[in-house]
């Protein structure tokens, strides 16, 4: 008989969201399932890790599918980090991050824990995806994302992904038409600071925004989400915009 293979689940919505229990339940299907993921939501922290506070560790038993659960007071990264060097004491076969609990699509996966946790696994030479569901809400359904999750993470495990390379994987609300391999859309945020005043009549500001969909090719994530598909994007840690070096290299900087 096969050795299931084991699976370090985590996310930054936290321990208690929805999400988390949804993906850890069908992991389960596949595979030993660990967890250690953060004790609160941990949402918008990308890849950030805790250098300037202690972290606190504690056995949670929310989830009966997995083997063992922890939940950790750092980032998602964090108990990447944690999970491999303290609780399983080697590399996972797979790391999944999700569900979360919104999108990560377009330029949302630079601020994305989800993906940060996804891309801390990569690093360390894990396969690893990061899953999402357009719906931000606490209630949000998954079953509709059960087959592609599951098809997904097979291929994955069976597959393999290049050593520099982790998949951002998104869910449409509701309704899946299909998967489609996309690239990540030109997007930005357009930021705005709603204005108020607390009780004590100190301001304070809440960090809002609109969504600018800049691109409209019909190969990118947005445009498939849109169609209802699933957008698998493959994106890779190395940031260097390496067609741009000989560009650099004819600029005096030496004045």
């Amino acid at each position: 008989m096969a050795k299931r293979p084991l699976i370090l689940v985590t996310n930054d919505d936290g321990i208690n969201a929805p999400g988390l229990k949804y993906l850890v339940n069908f992991m389960s299907m596949i595979g030993d399932v660990i967890i250690v993921a953060p004790d609160s939501p941990k949402s918008a922290t990308s890849q950030a890790i805790t250098i300037n506070s202690p972290l606190y560790v504690s056995r949670s038993y929310n989830h009966s599918k997995a083997k063992l659960e922890y939940q950790l007071s750092g980032t998602p990264a964090d108990c990447v980090k944690f999970g491999i060097n303290e609780i399983l004491k080697k590399k996972p076969d797979i790391c999944v991050s999700g569900i979360n609990h919104g999108s990560n699509s377009s330029v949302n996966v630079l601020y994305s824990g989800t993906v940060g946790a996804a891309i801390e696994a990569g690093i360390k030479g894990i396969p690893a995806i990061g899953f999402s569901v357009l719906d931000y809400s606490w209630n949000a359904k998954f079953d509709h994302t059960e087959k592609f999750i599951l098809s997904i993470t097979i291929n994955v495990i069976k597959n393999k992904l290049p050593s520099d390379i982790v998949l951002n994987v998104n869910f449409p609300k509701s309704k899946v038409n299909g998967v489609k391999v996309c690239r990540q859309a030109n997007t930005h945020w357009e930021e705005k600071f709603c204005k108020r005043e607390n009780p004590m009549g100190k301001e304070y500001y809440w960090l809002t925004g609109d969504f600018i969909n800049n691109d409209r090719s019909n190969e990118t994530d947005e445009y498939a989400l849109k169609k209802g598909y699933a957008s698998i994007v493959p994106i890779k840690f190395d940031l260097t915009a390496k067609d741009y070096i000989q560009e650099l290299n004819k600029w005096d900087f030496n004045g």
